[in-house]
């Protein structure tokens, strides 16, 4: 092993230790989120499949009457139109080559990495618990109670905590009153 001039051991020891650091941080797979063309997430984790690249698309099972009165279970995508790929930064382009795959979900030009913690904590639960979709709901939206006593009527919702919290306003009387409600038993209002 020869050594520069004027360097030592110890200094090319240092570079050599720097140096990988850098390579590291970028060959460290991250999990991202995958736009798809609607109903092919299934196609597109085949694909995946079949150039070896890590994917996870979370799917529940509903049960479905078809035209002749048969009940099928389906599998079905949790999130609709997403599914999640284990990948460098660098391989972005090779799944976005993959047919049915629009983009991957971006925060401006770079794609946004996925906490892993998160991704493993679905994979992990999804076979233990019973899930399904269920409509993005913000704090300051217009929903609608769907069951209970309360079924029909509108409120604002003001905040999350183990309930939702919605505000009905009873506006002949110009008053409002707070109720604590199920997540199951409310829907945003369509515009």
């Amino acid at each position: 092993m020869s050594f520069l001039s004027g360097s030592s051991p110890a200094t090319i020891a240092l570079s050599a230790l720097e140096f990988p650091k850098a390579e590291v941080l970028e060959q460290s797979a991250k999990w991202f989120a995958a736009y798809t063309t609607p109903r092919h997430e299934k196609v597109v984790v085949r694909h995946l499949q079949s150039r070896h690249i890590d994917s996870f698309l979370p799917l529940y099972t509903s049960v479905r009457r078809w035209k002749n009165g048969c009940r099928v279970a389906v599998q079905q995508p949790l999130f609709p139109s997403y599914l999640f790929v284990h990948i460098l930064r660098r391989e972005a382009v090779s799944v976005l080559q993959i047919p049915g795959v629009v983009s991957l979900v971006s925060a401006g030009r770079e794609p946004a990495a996925l906490p892993s913690s998160e991704i493993e904590a679905l994979r992990s639960s999804l076979p233990l618990r019973h899930f399904e979709p269920h409509p993005y709901l913000v704090v300051g939206e217009k929903v609608r109670i769907t069951a209970g006593s309360l079924e029909g009527m509108v409120g604002v919702l003001i905040r999350k905590k183990n309930d939702y919290r919605v505000v009905l306003t009873l506006e002949l009387i110009m008053q409002s009153v707070a109720v604590e409600i199920g997540v199951d038993e409310i829907e945003p209002v369509k515009p």
